[in-house]
């Protein structure tokens, strides 16, 4: 997987809502951000990654079913980091507790 890196910080340096709005208006190009703030356009993964990714989702998703701990998310839930980046990891889980303080699980 490639990710392109733009640094956008010396022309204008988007706020969460301006970088929530890119993300909308662009459904086919898949962001995330750093914690310096610089955009990243992250590549599709190929056929095998794409294999063990949903391996690892559904396995995480039987676990959590049957233990009722958390709440699972996909590659296309991006989460603002407490270092301010914006993610989207493979599989994400996040205790019950963790989620029920969430205001926007999303970029």
């Amino acid at each position: 997987m490639t990710a392109i890196t733009i640094n956008l910080n010396p022309i204008i340096q988007l706020t969460d809502n301006q970088f929530y709005q890119l993300c909308r208006e662009n459904p086919e190009v898949k962001f995330e951000r750093n914690a310096d703030g610089k955009s990243l356009i992250i590549s599709p993964t190929g056929g095998e990654t794409g294999k063990r990714n949903f391996e690892i989702g559904i396995d995480f998703g039987i676990w959590n079913r049957q233990t009722k701990l958390g709440v699972c998310f996909d590659s296309s839930t991006c989460f603002k980091l407490p270092n301010g980046a914006n993610r989207s990891p493979d599989v994400a889980w996040i205790k019950k507790e963790s989620y029920s303080s969430l205001i926007n699980p999303s970029c």
